[in-house]
């Protein structure tokens, strides 16, 4: 006969998984806009808090502000100079994301000499930290609207952990690629992507890690004005706009629903507008 400890063992680590995973919280569909920043009816962070890993929910060094002017009207700075995010209080889901920000001039180590890097993690589910086991990271579970020079509207699949396990959670996204295999190509054939990047559809084949990159077909426009992004999450569905450029598309998402964390990543970047619109149904 059998001993039944192995089952019994496998029966307990099943139960302490379940048992580290935080309770659901429910998420907010908007029904009328929902302004996180705009300057003026928001003016503030309280709806967000910050979250860096060598300080944990403190910011002792100011990485996340509101300044009064920056070209004329207040906006929310991101130094770059920790890497973590501010990250809303509040998980939501089947929205519309529109969002305005600018580079400002600054760099840190050890980014300081390559391309203006930061993002926007959509859905992010776990704890504080959860990409890393060690949860020590500055990024959660999550499905992210890149931010970088040379490659802004690429996305991205942040996989995470849970406490008592070794693996990554398994989540999916696909989309349809051009025959590289990675840059988004709506005429392509669909492609299943659990982890790594799917790149924005003329993202430059020739991009390089430098300050200043500019691909020959960017859409975003230059270091010092301001851009307009737009992500439509719609279940497991996503589009993503830049400029008004329709720049990707995904569907058959695991991640529908979550917080948002808006990056620090060693480059200065300004948001003046963050706003979550209903759907047009």
């Amino acid at each position: 006969m059998k001993s039944p400890l192995p089952r019994l063992l496998c029966l307990l680590s099943l139960f302490v998984s379940l048992r580290s995973m935080p309770a659901a919280e429910p998420a907010v569909t908007p029904q009328q806009t929902v302004v996180l920043f705009d300057g003026t009816t928001k003016k503030d962070l309280s709806a967000f808090y910050t979250w860096l890993p060598k300080f944990g929910r403190t910011d002792p060094d100011r990485v996340f502000s509101v300044v009064d002017r920056i070209d004329g009207a207040p906006a929310i700075r991101i130094s770059g100079q920790h890497w973590g995010g501010i990250v809303t209080k509040e998980n939501y889901t089947n929205y519309r994301l529109v969002a305005e920000f600018r580079w400002g001039p600054g760099t840190w180590i050890p980014r300081a000499d390559r391309a203006r890097d930061s993002g926007i993690l959509l859905h992010g589910q776990g704890e504080d930290g959860g990409y890393a086991k060690d949860f020590l990271s500055p990024w959660m579970r999550s499905l992210e609207y890149q931010i970088i020079e040379g490659g802004t509207g690429d996305l991205l699949v942040l996989n995470g952990y849970v406490r008592g396990s070794d693996k990554p959670l398994a989540d999916r996204v696909v989309a349809a690629v051009a025959a590289n295999g990675k840059n988004w190509d709506p005429a392509g054939p669909p492609k299943e992507f659990t982890k790594g990047r799917i790149d924005w559809q003329y993202r430059d084949l020739g991009w390089k890690d430098a300050l200043g990159f500019r691909g020959a077909k960017d859409v975003e426009k230059p270091v010092g004005e301001w851009n307009r992004i737009e992500a439509i999450c719609d279940g497991g569905n996503l589009v993503y706009f830049l400029n008004g450029v329709k720049v990707l598309e995904a569907s058959g998402s695991t991640l529908t629903a979550g917080r948002l964390l808006f990056q620090s990543e060693g480059a200065e970047i300004f948001f003046r507008r963050i706003e979550l619109h209903p759907l047009q149904r």
